[in-house]
């Protein structure tokens, strides 16, 4: 006599069900344990820059216009794991918001967790300033005593790297960094009076 099988074909589904489910679960977790694996670990993460001093060896003003040789020492810390390295960087000077000055940065690496010294130095060409350029605040000359200091004028310097990382040896990330400083000068003589970023 024939009966139908409903009733085990019903235990079965409910099992494979219940055994999809469990895998979906266990997958979700596998899924969010490397999310949070990576982002805490491994996610590219920008380098960090840091201007160490500014100073200008030669710095001459003469029938309203200024002429003057720039040198930026900065320190750029990789905190990634893997190499950073670094390609179609600049180093841009700007004064009253017009771009003044510019030199390319020559492309390079830095390995993971370290820090590496830069340096830039070129010759400017001259370009023409107000008679009296505007009074700098104490902010601006990093709270120097202005009335001791002569005419000031400042330039603001505007640095960038773009480069790559590449995460667990097998992807590359793009990553740009930049900073930007406001250097406070003493017209008579070239001195830094104040440098803020």
């Amino acid at each position: 006599m024939y009966e139908p099988q409903t009733h085990h074909r019903s235990k079965r589904g409910n099992t494979n069900l219940a055994s999809c489910i469990v895998a979906t679960i266990f997958l979700i977790l596998i899924a969010v344990a490397v999310a949070i694996v990576y982002f805490l670990v491994f996610k590219p993460k920008n380098p960090k820059i840091a201007v160490d001093s500014v100073q200008f060896p030669t710095f001459s003003i003469s029938n309203g216009t200024v002429n003057f040789t720039f040198f930026q020492f900065v320190s750029v810390t990789n905190p990634n794991r893997d190499a950073f390295t670094h390609y179609d960087s600049s180093l841009q000077l700007a004064y009253s918001n017009a771009p003044v000055g510019f030199i390319f940065i020559p492309a390079g690496k830095i390995d993971g967790g370290r820090t590496q010294h830069m340096s830039a130095k070129f010759a400017v060409q001259s370009f023409p300033i107000p008679a009296r350029p505007p009074p700098m605040t104490a902010e601006a000359v990093g709270g120097a005593e202005l009335g001791m200091a002569g005419p000031t004028m400042e330039i603001e310097t505007r640095m960038k790297l773009v480069g790559r990382v590449r995460v667990l040896k097998i992807f590359t990330h793009r990553v740009e960094s930049g900073v930007n400083c406001g250097v406070a000068i003493e017209v008579r003589s070239g001195s830094v009076l104040g440098l803020h970023c």
